[in-house]
């Protein structure tokens, strides 16, 4: 247990650098040989220490009031106290090996500091519990000036918000419609005994997560894994045969493919990072779909835009992915309250380049993973208010239930 601890307290570094968890963890078990159970645990305590780190500060700080001495001390508590806070592992195992790991920080001479603090967390486990329950930023997980935005934003929501962003998140599937139906794929789930129900249309959430590979058909394009939420884009934008349809931020893929799936359209699927769009191109080869690809800013149509007027537009603009965190708990700490002055002009150079791309009577669907209203629908009044030839047809802010994550829409049509 202690190498799997020592390896979670560096995820916790990483992302103190910048780095996205996803990225951290991939590099880690790149770095070292591991087992199957034992990237499940490295993956588990990883999430779970940053899904809940303002609890667990919070009682690092009631116990250690003081800073503490060594920064890789004090994420090793953080990872030790999650296992003890929030899993079924042994204490006196996780107390054992979390000093042993301290044997190889600062030449050992913090390991009582370590034995002390987790035991004595321990003896207070209830009442450290019920003090964090009484702190905003313990309590709900976020950082405080997150908690006051949504509180604003959804005066009446926004505690569950922030309850459903803390949750783990929900396997769901697309089933692909040219393919089979959904009553049917869940029959072929139900054969295998996994446990699944339709929630709508081509989506099939499952009872527990499982691994892709389990999954009848998955290699052969039968089914995708997609968020409910996130498969209302390609619906929203009712492609049919024969459009020009441009996917502006395309990977990793998932939208591109359910466009294809819905229609014999020529696309165009472009994304900033040539890495991330070969992603694209392998979901495509799975699905045994095809598109063009290109590696290009969509903000700055000069450089890959051929002159031919597009009849659909999904733009998945860069956003703060704030309607994801239960996906990627890292967000929540990483993002800074300025960061939205920032995005905000992206996104707004972003559509106001792609809008002249757009035919008369296209449509263009601005569409973001984002709870803050800034991001959304005030971004879409203030684009109205640039282009006298835009009409919004519709709207949706979704935030996070047990069904879907947190997304929004805006389905706009070029005057004719």
């Amino acid at each position: 247990m202690h190498r799997i601890q020592e390896l979670a307290a560096g995820l916790i570094a990483r992302v103190e650098e910048g780095r996205t968890l996803t990225e951290a963890l991939a590099a880690a078990q790149r770095s070292t040989e591991l087992s199957a159970g034992e990237r499940g645990a490295l993956q588990d305590i990883g999430y779970g220490t940053l899904r809940h780190l303002g609890q667990l500060r919070f009682i690092l700080r009631e116990l250690v009031p003081k800073r503490l001495p060594s920064d890789d001390i004090e994420r090793l508590l953080l990872v030790a106290l999650y296992q003890l806070a929030h899993t079924r592992a042994a204490p006196y195992a996780v107390v054992d090996q979390a000093v042993r790991c301290a044997e190889d920080i600062a030449m050992g001479r913090l390991k009582g500091l370590v034995n002390g603090t987790l035991r004595n967390f321990l003896r207070n486990k209830d009442n450290l519990l019920a003090d964090a329950g009484r702190d905003n930023e313990a309590r709900y997980n976020h950082p405080r000036w997150w908690v006051q935005r949504l509180r604003a934003a959804y005066p009446t929501q926004w505690a569950s918000v922030l309850e459903m962003s803390n949750r783990r998140p929900p396997m769901t599937l697309r089933v692909n419609a040219g393919k089979l139906s959904a009553e049917d794929y869940v029959a072929q789930l139900a054969a295998k005994d996994i446990k699944a129900r339709i929630i709508k249309g081509q989506a099939v959430q499952l009872d527990a997560p499982c691994n892709v590979r389990d999954l009848p058909g998955f290699a052969e394009g039968v089914v995708s894994v997609q968020d409910f939420g996130a498969q209302k884009a390609a619906l929203l934008l009712d492609v049919a045969d024969g459009m020009r349809v441009l996917d502006a931020c395309a990977a990793p893929g998932g939208k591109t493919g359910h466009l294809l799936e819905l229609a014999q359209v020529k696309l165009l699927a472009l994304d900033v990072d040539a890495e991330r769009l070969q992603r694209v191109e392998d979901n495509l080869q799975r699905l045994g779909l095809s598109a063009t690809l290109k590696a290009a800013d969509a903000a700055k149509p000069e450089t890959w835009w051929d002159g031919q007027p597009f009849d659909r537009i999904l733009a998945d603009v860069p956003c703060s992915a704030s309607g994801v965190v239960r996906r990627h708990p890292d967000i929540k700490w990483l993002r800074r309250p300025d960061d939205f002055a920032a995005l905000g002009k992206q996104q707004a150079a972003m559509v106001d380049a792609l809008w002249p791309t757009l035919a008369a009577g296209g449509k263009l669907l601005y569409a973001t993973c984002s709870i803050m209203p800034e991001e959304n629908r005030q971004q879409v009044d203030a684009f109205l208010k640039r282009h006298g030839d835009a009409k919004l047809l519709k709207d949706e802010q979704l935030l996070p239930t047990s069904e879907h994550d947190g997304f929004y829409y805006a389905l706009l049509v070029k005057k004719v």
